[in-house]
């Protein structure tokens, strides 16, 4: 997440001119990525929408109208799938921390 908050238009390179800004500058730039950035590995719904389940009516849609568009033009899509829109299973932050432990659990 500190990479997507970094490239932002709106990161103030240089620096924040009081924690008050620093605050506002945060809770707008979190109200962005959980309400409207459409997450890449969330299959582009936002977090809001994965957290609500509301992913599953939008990737749906998603397919049909993917579907209508290979029907109508065939020759232009060919075999290939365009998009995945079956719906994320479970999620972590930081998955790789989580295999590590695991592996150190299971050595202790």
């Amino acid at each position: 997440m500190f990479r997507t908050c970094k490239y932002r238009p709106d990161w103030p390179s240089a620096g924040f001119k009081s924690l008050d800004e620093a605050r506002g500058w945060v809770l707008k730039f979190t109200r962005w990525y959980n309400y409207e950035h459409k997450h890449s590995k969330l299959r582009f719904v936002t977090p809001h929408q994965r957290h609500t389940g509301q992913d599953v009516a939008i990737l749906a849609q998603c397919k049909e109208r993917i579907e209508a568009a290979k029907a109508a033009n065939p020759s232009r899509w060919g075999n290939r799938e365009v998009r995945n829109c079956t719906p994320v299973g479970p999620t972590t932050l930081n998955p790789e921390k989580q295999q590590t432990k695991q592996i150190e659990k299971k050595a202790a």
